[in-house]
């Protein structure tokens, strides 16, 4: 995938820009004294995005439509970053919708660089709105699916309505998007475990960590009772190695502290809000736990445990609370979001996880994130992602976005029925897999660019390997399926450009490739017009035998 590079200009219009072009009062040549000095042009850029939403010409706009105009592109109202810009908004007069007018929105353009990015669709996916009808019809078209059973074996989940379905999506630059039952709450179960990994690596470091967990996937079910040939868990995201990241993290701290501790993390990865906890759930789990206290007490028989780590109880008990942590599929995808960011929440832009922890973290989601079906995920979907057997999956893109997917109904590997699906049909339609950068699907979309981005950039692309003669280029555009005969706006095409340039072995591989011999630009050329002017005598003599003309 194509890593969102972060020195690019974020912005048409920066501030310093916009306040280089504001009225001043005082002249240096008179000492900074205020004169009466003509007051400057409006800084056109930013009159062109209030003029964007004005659609009525009024010389107003209300904020309502500011609002929508920012919800277009996946800002919500309610998002950290803009807590200035909120309070600017409350100073308008309070009517029903009160009109904003050009000086207060100039204002919020020159104190939000979020706000300038929204409006000038500089962000992870510029086209969101397309994307997320997409992903809406990804999500109707998932809904049939009603196979599969929600998980009794622990008493409080077996009472969720099976029903329930929600998609939400984050991205690194907190564009978010929510569909079906996104409001609701559901335990955390098995999607905490990355967490808790990262958490621990956090603390300890990742040599620390993996004396004590193994990164391997199992070959054997979540729960089951095994170790690898060094007597520890195969890793963190089955239950034995997750009960293992329990006992490492932050071992100083009594039990109530320690678990406040890991609500606080919860709170930094969604933006600022906190995280439930069910009690049922939790003391469900205690009630069933006969196979964790089992797989406990054969670690500790293995001197896998670290030192100081003999309260078992107090370990499992931490580790049912962790599972019991509730959140909505929006705040899930928030998380993912900071995975996807390389640890950075994209709402508030503190760090949470350094870099290589999250590295670490999701090349494990990758291989053993899904259960005894992660290889055929890895396989056919290709992104990291981790399930629990509440129905929760949260998946990510790395460097573009994250995305929580609840369907409470399991199938056989404990994995939601829907969210597989949903998680296919979207890598079918999207340029998501790990892999799609080798040759590339040339019907899937790239939601990085801007619509109609992706056939220009790729037009470009073919022009160029043509005026440069370079074969391999033109080589992999034709295996990602591009069309050769394309032109641009003048309606010249790759073989125009490569007669025009004398770029022989170009033409020759054009014509081979089945190209039409003679296009007519718009001034009524052809390439073979193109090697007689330049004086390209043998490009012109392969291009008559070709059949353009004699």
């Amino acid at each position: 995938m194509l890593k969102k590079s972060a020195s690019r200009a974020r912005s048409l219009v920066s501030a310093a820009e916009i306040s280089a072009s504001a009225p001043t009062d005082a002249h240096p040549a008179n000492g900074g004294a205020v004169m009466a000095t003509p007051a400057p042009e409006e800084p056109p850029v930013v009159r062109k995005m209030f003029k964007s939403i004005d659609a009525l010409d009024r010389d107003y706009i209300t904020v309502g439509q500011f609002w929508q105009r920012l919800g277009r592109m996946g800002i919500w109202p309610d998002d950290p970053r803009l807590s200035g810009v909120r309070a600017l908004l409350a100073a308008q007069a309070p009517t029903a919708d009160p009109a904003l007018e050009y000086s207060t929105f100039r204002e919020i353009i020159l104190s939000s660089e979020l706000v300038r990015d929204a409006l000038t669709g500089k962000m992870s996916v510029p086209d969101f709105e397309g994307f997320c009808a997409d992903v809406k019809t990804i999500f109707e078209e998932s809904l049939p699916s009603r196979g599969g059973k929600v998980a009794d074996y622990i008493p409080q989940l077996a009472k969720v309505d099976p029903e329930q379905f929600a998609v939400s999506l984050c991205t690194v630059d907190g564009q978010r998007f929510s569909y079906g039952d996104a409001a609701t709450r559901f335990c955390l179960q098995s999607t905490c475990k990355p967490i808790n990994y990262c958490m621990a690596l956090e603390e300890l470091g990742e040599a620390t960590v993996h004396d004590h967990i193994g990164r391997e996937p199992s070959g054997h079910s979540f729960n089951a009772i095994t170790l690898n040939d060094r007597g520890l868990p195969h890793n963190p995201l089955i239950n034995a190695g997750a009960i293992m990241c329990c006992s490492l993290i932050r071992r100083d701290l009594p039990p109530s502290e320690r678990f406040d501790y890991v609500l606080d993390k919860w709170q930094e990865l969604t933006g600022g809000e906190r995280p439930g906890f069910n009690n049922a759930v939790y003391l469900s789990e205690r009630e069933t736990a006969d196979r964790n206290n089992a797989l406990a007490y054969f670690m500790r028989e293995k001197g896998a445990f670290p030192s100081k780590a003999d309260n078992l109880t107090q370990i499992l008990e931490f580790y049912f609370q962790c599972c019991s942590i509730e959140l909505n599929a929006s705040q899930l995808a928030v998380v993912a979001g900071a995975i996807a960011n390389a640890g950075v929440c994209p709402l508030t832009g503190q760090r949470v996880f350094s870099p290589q922890n999250v590295k670490n973290c999701l090349s494990l989601m990758y291989s053993c994130g899904m259960y005894d079906f992660s290889g055929e995920f890895a396989f056919t979907i290709g992104l990291p992602a981790k399930s629990g057997v509440s129905g929760a999956l949260w998946v990510v893109i790395p460097n573009l976005l994250g995305i929580c997917i609840w369907s409470p109904k399991l199938d056989k590997n404990g994995n939601s029925v829907r969210g597989i699906e949903f998680c296919r049909k979207l890598v079918d339609r999207y340029l998501f897999h790990a892999y799609d950068s080798i040759g590339g699907d040339h019907n899937k979309k790239d939601p990085r660019l801007a619509k109609g981005e992706d056939k220009v950039k790729e037009l470009l692309l073919l022009i160029t390997a043509a005026v440069n003669g370079d074969l391999p280029s033109l080589q992999r555009l034709e295996a990602r399926g591009v069309d050769l005969n394309a032109g641009d706006y003048d309606r010249r095409t790759a073989l125009h450009l490569a007669a025009s340039e004398g770029q022989l072995n170009a033409v020759r591989y054009l014509l081979e490739r089945g190209v039409a011999p003679a296009p007519v630009d718009r001034w009524g050329g052809t390439p073979l017009d193109d090697a007689i002017r330049e004086h390209h005598h043998e490009v012109a003599e392969v291009l008559r035998a070709a059949g353009e003309g004699a």
